[in-house]
Protein backbone atom coordinates (compact mmCIF):
# COMPACT_ATOMS: atom_id res chain seq x y z
CA UNK A 1 0.00 0.00 0.00
CA UNK A 2 1.29 3.41 -0.82
CA UNK A 3 2.14 5.98 1.80
CA UNK A 4 -0.66 8.08 0.44
CA UNK A 5 -3.15 5.92 0.52
CA UNK A 6 -2.30 5.03 4.59
CA UNK A 7 -2.85 8.35 4.81
CA UNK A 8 -6.38 8.29 2.98
CA UNK A 9 -7.81 6.01 5.10
CA UNK A 10 -6.13 7.04 8.17
CA UNK A 11 -8.14 10.12 7.69
CA UNK A 12 -11.12 8.44 6.49
CA UNK A 13 -11.62 6.11 9.90
CA UNK A 14 -10.73 9.13 11.99
CA UNK A 15 -13.71 11.24 10.36
CA UNK A 16 -16.03 8.84 12.26
CA UNK A 17 -14.50 7.96 15.09
CA UNK A 18 -13.83 10.72 17.37
CA UNK A 19 -16.36 11.57 19.86
CA UNK A 20 -17.19 15.68 19.57
CA UNK A 21 -16.88 15.94 22.92
CA UNK A 22 -12.95 14.61 22.89
CA UNK A 23 -11.16 16.88 19.73
CA UNK A 24 -8.77 18.97 21.28
CA UNK A 25 -8.85 22.13 19.08
CA UNK A 26 -5.56 22.83 18.53
CA UNK A 27 -4.00 21.61 14.85
CA UNK A 28 -0.71 21.69 16.98
CA UNK A 29 0.34 17.91 18.17
CA UNK A 30 -0.56 17.35 21.77
CA UNK A 31 2.63 18.02 24.46
CA UNK A 32 1.75 14.43 25.53
CA UNK A 33 2.23 12.47 22.19
CA UNK A 34 4.92 14.90 20.96
CA UNK A 35 6.72 13.59 24.42
CA UNK A 36 5.85 10.29 23.67
CA UNK A 37 6.84 9.91 20.03
CA UNK A 38 9.90 12.25 19.68
CA UNK A 39 12.79 10.70 17.79
CA UNK A 40 15.45 8.62 20.56
CA UNK A 41 12.50 9.52 23.48
CA UNK A 42 12.35 7.32 25.64
CA UNK A 43 9.26 6.75 28.77
CA UNK A 44 9.82 8.41 31.38
CA UNK A 45 11.30 6.33 33.97
CA UNK A 46 13.16 5.96 37.55
CA UNK A 47 16.26 7.67 37.73
CA UNK A 48 19.33 5.08 37.80
CA UNK A 49 21.75 3.98 35.11
CA UNK A 50 20.87 0.54 33.67
CA UNK A 51 20.67 -1.99 30.45
CA UNK A 52 17.62 -2.45 28.78
CA UNK A 53 17.36 -6.07 27.35
CA UNK A 54 14.77 -6.86 24.70
CA UNK A 55 12.49 -3.66 26.57
CA UNK A 56 13.11 -4.54 29.71
CA UNK A 57 15.08 -2.74 32.16
CA UNK A 58 17.77 -3.23 34.95
CA UNK A 59 19.85 -0.90 37.15
CA UNK A 60 23.01 -1.62 37.17
CA UNK A 61 23.82 -0.71 40.74
CA UNK A 62 21.56 -4.13 41.50
CA UNK A 63 22.50 -7.91 42.01
CA UNK A 64 20.38 -10.30 40.29
CA UNK A 65 19.25 -13.83 41.71
CA UNK A 66 19.57 -16.75 39.53
CA UNK A 67 15.90 -16.80 38.10
CA UNK A 68 16.28 -13.39 37.12
CA UNK A 69 12.78 -12.41 39.38
CA UNK A 70 14.40 -10.79 42.24
CA UNK A 71 17.20 -8.02 42.78
CA UNK A 72 19.18 -6.81 45.59
CA UNK A 73 20.71 -3.36 46.62
CA UNK A 74 23.43 -3.26 49.27
CA UNK A 75 23.64 -0.39 51.74
CA UNK A 76 26.23 0.82 53.53
CA UNK A 77 24.78 -0.43 56.95
CA UNK A 78 24.88 -3.48 55.74
CA UNK A 79 21.39 -3.96 54.89
CA UNK A 80 19.84 -5.53 51.85
CA UNK A 81 16.55 -3.92 50.05
CA UNK A 82 15.23 -6.63 47.59
CA UNK A 83 12.45 -6.35 45.39
CA UNK A 84 11.20 -7.76 41.87
CA UNK A 85 13.07 -7.42 38.05
CA UNK A 86 11.27 -5.92 35.45
CA UNK A 87 10.71 -9.44 33.59
CA UNK A 88 8.68 -11.01 37.11
CA UNK A 89 6.21 -7.74 36.65
CA UNK A 90 5.92 -8.24 33.18
CA UNK A 91 5.06 -12.45 33.92
CA UNK A 92 2.55 -11.07 36.78
CA UNK A 93 1.00 -8.40 34.95
CA UNK A 94 -0.84 -5.53 37.24
CA UNK A 95 -0.29 -7.07 41.28
CA UNK A 96 -3.45 -7.07 43.13
CA UNK A 97 -2.42 -8.68 46.54
CA UNK A 98 0.80 -8.39 47.92
CA UNK A 99 0.97 -11.24 51.15
CA UNK A 100 4.18 -10.74 54.16
CA UNK A 101 5.54 -13.72 55.94
CA UNK A 102 5.96 -13.01 59.32
CA UNK A 103 9.18 -10.32 60.08
CA UNK A 104 11.97 -10.65 62.74
CA UNK A 105 12.74 -13.99 61.31
CA UNK A 106 15.62 -15.84 60.10
CA UNK A 107 15.18 -16.96 56.31
CA UNK A 108 17.48 -18.91 54.54
CA UNK A 109 18.29 -17.42 50.92
CA UNK A 110 15.63 -18.13 48.32
CA UNK A 111 12.96 -19.01 50.53
CA UNK A 112 9.64 -17.22 50.07
CA UNK A 113 9.29 -13.94 52.20
CA UNK A 114 6.08 -13.18 50.85
CA UNK A 115 4.07 -13.64 47.85
CA UNK A 116 2.02 -11.78 45.36
CA UNK A 117 -0.95 -12.27 43.08
CA UNK A 118 -2.60 -10.74 40.16
CA UNK A 119 -5.11 -11.30 38.07
CA UNK A 120 -3.11 -14.25 35.98
CA UNK A 121 -0.24 -15.30 38.25
CA UNK A 122 -0.07 -16.18 42.27
CA UNK A 123 3.41 -16.64 43.11
CA UNK A 124 6.75 -16.52 45.75
CA UNK A 125 8.95 -13.12 46.38
CA UNK A 126 12.03 -14.93 47.15
CA UNK A 127 14.81 -13.83 49.53
CA UNK A 128 17.62 -13.13 47.44
CA UNK A 129 19.95 -13.35 50.39
CA UNK A 130 19.67 -15.23 53.98
CA UNK A 131 18.95 -13.35 56.89
CA UNK A 132 16.76 -11.73 59.48
CA UNK A 133 13.71 -10.48 57.64
CA UNK A 134 13.58 -6.91 59.21
CA UNK A 135 10.94 -4.62 57.58
CA UNK A 136 8.54 -4.32 54.83
CA UNK A 137 7.45 -1.62 51.93
CA UNK A 138 4.49 -0.17 54.11
CA UNK A 139 2.97 1.82 50.96
CA UNK A 140 4.11 -0.98 48.77
CA UNK A 141 1.66 -3.65 51.01
CA UNK A 142 -1.18 -0.86 51.22
CA UNK A 143 -1.46 -0.09 47.28
CA UNK A 144 0.58 -3.13 45.37
CA UNK A 145 0.10 -1.05 42.09
CA UNK A 146 3.32 0.40 43.15
CA UNK A 147 5.43 -2.67 42.69
CA UNK A 148 4.83 -2.92 39.12
CA UNK A 149 5.01 1.43 38.72
CA UNK A 150 8.43 1.33 39.74
CA UNK A 151 9.86 -1.58 40.58
CA UNK A 152 13.06 -0.76 41.44
CA UNK A 153 12.43 2.07 43.58
CA UNK A 154 9.18 2.99 45.65
CA UNK A 155 8.24 -0.18 44.50
CA UNK A 156 10.50 -2.39 46.71
CA UNK A 157 9.43 -5.02 48.97
CA UNK A 158 11.66 -6.04 52.10
CA UNK A 159 14.67 -5.27 53.87
CA UNK A 160 16.93 -7.54 55.36
CA UNK A 161 19.86 -8.17 57.93
CA UNK A 162 21.91 -10.66 56.11
CA UNK A 163 23.96 -13.70 57.29
CA UNK A 164 26.20 -14.82 54.95
CA UNK A 165 26.37 -11.93 52.68
CA UNK A 166 29.76 -12.56 51.20
CA UNK A 167 28.78 -16.03 50.40
CA UNK A 168 25.24 -15.48 49.20
CA UNK A 169 26.33 -12.82 46.70
CA UNK A 170 28.55 -15.47 44.88
CA UNK A 171 25.14 -17.23 43.87
CA UNK A 172 23.98 -13.23 42.38
CA UNK A 173 24.67 -11.67 39.49
CA UNK A 174 25.80 -8.18 38.45
CA UNK A 175 25.52 -6.37 34.85
CA UNK A 176 27.22 -6.71 32.86
CA UNK A 177 27.47 -9.96 33.71
CA UNK A 178 23.48 -11.32 34.14
CA UNK A 179 22.97 -10.03 30.50
CA UNK A 180 23.39 -13.26 28.89
CA UNK A 181 21.04 -14.87 32.08
CA UNK A 182 18.36 -12.29 31.63
CA UNK A 183 18.31 -12.52 28.01
CA UNK A 184 17.34 -16.52 28.42
CA UNK A 185 14.56 -15.69 30.82
CA UNK A 186 12.81 -13.24 29.27
CA UNK A 187 12.97 -16.02 26.14
CA UNK A 188 12.44 -18.89 28.00
CA UNK A 189 9.07 -16.80 29.61
CA UNK A 190 8.17 -14.91 26.55
CA UNK A 191 8.22 -11.83 28.45
CA UNK A 192 7.46 -8.63 26.64
CA UNK A 193 8.20 -5.37 28.82
CA UNK A 194 6.57 -1.93 28.19
CA UNK A 195 6.66 1.55 29.75
CA UNK A 196 3.61 0.58 31.81
CA UNK A 197 1.71 -2.67 32.95
CA UNK A 198 -1.43 -2.36 31.18
CA UNK A 199 -4.43 -2.68 33.30
CA UNK A 200 -6.66 -3.28 29.95
CA UNK A 201 -6.10 -5.70 26.90
CA UNK A 202 -7.87 -4.67 23.97
CA UNK A 203 -6.65 -7.42 21.26
CA UNK A 204 -8.21 -6.04 17.87
CA UNK A 205 -7.08 -8.62 15.13
CA UNK A 206 -8.92 -8.21 11.90
CA UNK A 207 -11.26 -5.21 13.07
CA UNK A 208 -11.60 -1.94 11.28
CA UNK A 209 -9.51 1.05 12.36
CA UNK A 210 -13.06 2.97 12.85
CA UNK A 211 -14.43 -0.09 15.02
CA UNK A 212 -11.05 -0.18 16.98
CA UNK A 213 -11.09 3.47 18.35
CA UNK A 214 -15.00 3.45 18.62
CA UNK A 215 -13.99 0.68 21.03
CA UNK A 216 -10.65 2.48 22.40
CA UNK A 217 -13.02 5.57 23.08
CA UNK A 218 -15.71 3.76 25.39
CA UNK A 219 -13.36 1.90 27.05
CA UNK A 220 -11.09 5.19 28.10
CA UNK A 221 -14.75 6.12 29.50
CA UNK A 222 -14.56 3.69 32.01
CA UNK A 223 -11.97 3.50 33.53
CA UNK A 224 -9.89 5.68 36.21
CA UNK A 225 -7.64 8.21 35.45
CA UNK A 226 -4.09 7.13 35.16
CA UNK A 227 -5.06 3.28 34.02
CA UNK A 228 -3.22 1.81 31.32
CA UNK A 229 -4.70 0.03 28.18
CA UNK A 230 -2.94 -2.07 25.75
CA UNK A 231 -3.95 -2.34 22.03
CA UNK A 232 -2.77 -4.65 19.69
CA UNK A 233 -4.58 -4.64 16.14
CA UNK A 234 -2.92 -5.40 12.85
CA UNK A 235 -4.05 -2.61 10.94
CA UNK A 236 -0.66 -0.83 8.83
CA UNK A 237 -2.24 2.19 9.28
CA UNK A 238 -2.52 2.32 12.92
CA UNK A 239 0.72 4.05 13.10
CA UNK A 240 -0.81 7.58 11.51
CA UNK A 241 -4.00 6.52 13.00
CA UNK A 242 -3.19 6.60 16.42
CA UNK A 243 -0.73 9.88 16.40
CA UNK A 244 -4.20 11.99 15.13
CA UNK A 245 -6.50 9.90 17.63
CA UNK A 246 -3.85 11.19 20.47
CA UNK A 247 -3.90 14.55 18.64
CA UNK A 248 -7.47 15.08 19.12
CA UNK A 249 -8.41 13.50 22.27
CA UNK A 250 -5.46 14.82 24.03
CA UNK A 251 -5.17 10.92 25.19
CA UNK A 252 -1.25 10.28 25.56
CA UNK A 253 0.39 7.16 23.91
CA UNK A 254 2.95 5.91 26.41
CA UNK A 255 4.61 3.27 24.17
CA UNK A 256 4.31 1.46 21.04
CA UNK A 257 6.44 -0.82 19.05
CA UNK A 258 5.69 -3.71 15.94
CA UNK A 259 5.82 -7.37 16.33
CA UNK A 260 5.66 -8.81 12.88
CA UNK A 261 2.29 -8.18 11.34
CA UNK A 262 1.15 -6.61 15.26
CA UNK A 263 1.13 -3.45 16.39
CA UNK A 264 1.21 -2.58 20.05
CA UNK A 265 -0.24 0.71 21.72
CA UNK A 266 -0.01 1.60 25.36
CA UNK A 267 -2.51 4.60 26.18
CA UNK A 268 -2.80 5.89 29.33
CA UNK A 269 -5.64 7.84 30.81
CA UNK A 270 -5.34 11.64 30.91
CA UNK A 271 -7.39 13.15 33.28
Amino acid sequence: MHWSQIGFWARKCFRFVVPESTVRKSSKPSAAFESAHAVDSQPVRERWVGMNIDGCEFPDELLYDPDGLVWARTSESGDVTAGITSIYAAVAGRVTKLIAKPRGVIYPRAAAIGFLESGRHFGPIRAPVAGLLEAFNGDVLANPRKMTDSPYDRGWFARLQPSNLAGDQKELFGLPVAHEMLSKQISALRVRCFAAIPDHEMFEIGTECSAVLVKLNDTLVGIPVGDVIHLVTDDPTSHIEMVRWSDQTGQPVIDERREGPLFHFLVRKAA
